[in-house]
């Protein structure tokens, strides 16, 4: 009897692991439908990030509570006062879509834990202000409007929240062991770990389609956080199920799981090459601010210029990837106006070359770009983009070109480029015949029809 009961307890515990096994596994595709899922998104190549929350009151960085060592009683002022009046999601839509932008991803809940979304499982959410409204509800339908793609950002970090253990990045930080213990004697990370999945659960099934979730983000090692924190992989396997369709970033700590993560994430730096993972060139993205904070920052002076954000768009793709370009919001619900002024010059140079960014990629082996210059390529249409990030003074020398090319002409106004090939050793260059006078245009772009 005793042996018969052993056996049904190892039975019943190797089910039990074997069930908890399975929980954790995630959808298995092919390279070719991944490929399909991410086209939309490969193909759109400009995407619009917006960091807003409390930090918007206090202007001075989104870490201010971190930076400034707040605890949650000195924040809860800016909780209080927080009344967007002037907010109009639809006119943020018309300002990301005038601007070339196809999707957007905007801040659910950020690190301070605040939530701009009208969850059942905490009071420190948007509609408890007095605002009182539930603002991811008013942004979803507004940018859909417009015809963009929506997506949240959810911070796996919170430090609001009372069983969020205190760990090296929250604003409670401690230089000992023992004071880390002292501190979270009492907080319990599993009923943190069910907050996050009831809360992805809400945004995920409340407010339609979503097509990108952005989980941000892990830190393993001492008085860190990785997977076995945030239970990344049945987190994963949830928001899949609930939008086969979505995207996801690569933060949550799941680089060496087949279906852990969708593109990488490259921030606030241009890469040099196309990421490899192993390897092999994966799907990317850089996030990257007009200046240098992602929330609302009144006083912060390093502004990128138009020309240098357009070049930041064109190094992107000439590389396979994407830009998602962020804007941080005032406390009263509008776009800083040098974030309006910029993506209104984004915009006008989108209008008329977008064709050079929408669907385009790296450029075949074998096509050097001259000096001054960044390339990108249509497969599809079987066109090379010339970005003159310099203009030339009256010609450009394309090299080994002669034998592809059939047709070149400016993007802007579809006017001709004459060209003519070299003579001997250089006979399959080809020289262009550009005007002296640089076109009205922040960076001129060539279209070159190939062969």
């Amino acid at each position: 009897m005793k042996t018969k009961s052993l056996v049904t307890v190892l039975l019943l515990g190797s089910m039990l692991l074997i069930s908890q096994f399975s929980l954790a596994q995630l959808p298995k595709e092919t390279e070719a439908h991944k490929a399909e899922r991410l086209k939309w998104w490969t193909d759109s190549r400009f995407g619009m990030f917006i960091h807003w929350g409390l930090y918007a009151l206090p202007a001075r960085h989104e870490w201010v509570k971190n930076a400034e060592r707040m605890t949650n009683e000195q924040y809860q002022k800016y909780f209080e006062v927080f009344n967007p009046d002037m907010w109009d999601p639809h006119e943020w839509a018309k300002m990301a879509k005038a601007a070339g932008m196809k999707y957007v991803v905007l801040t659910a809940k950020h690190h301070e834990g605040f939530c701009l979304f009208d969850s059942k499982f905490t009071d420190y959410k948007a509609t408890n202000t007095p605002y009182g409204k539930d603002l991811i509800k008013e942004y979803v339908e507004a940018f859909r409007a417009e015809g963009l793609k929506v997506g949240f950002y959810y911070s796996l970090i919170d430090w609001h929240h009372p069983d969020y253990t205190i760990d090296s990045n929250h604003p409670l930080r401690q230089t000992s062991d023992s004071a880390y213990a002292r501190l979270n004697k009492g907080r319990d990370m599993s009923k943190y770990r069910e907050y996050i999945k009831n809360q992805v659960r809400e945004l995920l099934t409340n407010y339609g389609e979503i097509s990108i979730i952005w989980f941000d983000f892990s830190f393993p090692g001492k008085h860190g956080k990785s997977h076995d924190d945030w239970d990344s992989e049945n987190l994963l396997k949830m928001a899949r199920s609930l939008q086969p369709g979505i995207i996801v970033d690569d933060r949550l700590d799941l680089d060496n799981i087949e279906g852990g993560w969708d593109f990488t994430t490259p921030e606030q730096v241009q890469v040099s090459k196309w990421p490899e993972v192993n390897g092999k060139k994966v799907p990317w993205e850089t996030c990257q601010t007009f200046s240098g904070s992602w929330g609302y920052y009144r006083d912060e002076t390093s502004w990128k210029s138009p020309a240098q954000l357009l070049e930041l768009l064109i190094e992107s793709v000439s590389k396979g990837g994407n830009l998602l370009l962020n804007v941080g919001p005032t406390a009263r619900g509008v776009f800083d106006y040098r974030a309006q002024d910029r993506l209104k010059a984004m915009g006008e140079w989108m209008k008329y070359n977008n064709r050079s960014i929408y669907g385009c990629t790296e450029a075949p082996a074998g096509f050097t770009a001259p000096a001054n210059s960044l390339f990108t390529y249509n497969p599809v249409a079987k066109r090379l983009y010339i970005h003159l990030l310099a203009y030339p003074l009256g010609s450009l020398t394309l090299t080994n070109m002669a034998d592809k090319v059939k047709y070149i002409q400016f993007l802007h106004d579809a006017s001709e480029i004459r060209f003519s090939s070299g003579e001997n050793a250089s006979k399959n260059d080809l020289t262009l015949s550009l005007p002296m006078l640089k076109p009205p245009s922040e960076i001129p772009v060539l279209e070159v029809f190939l062969k």
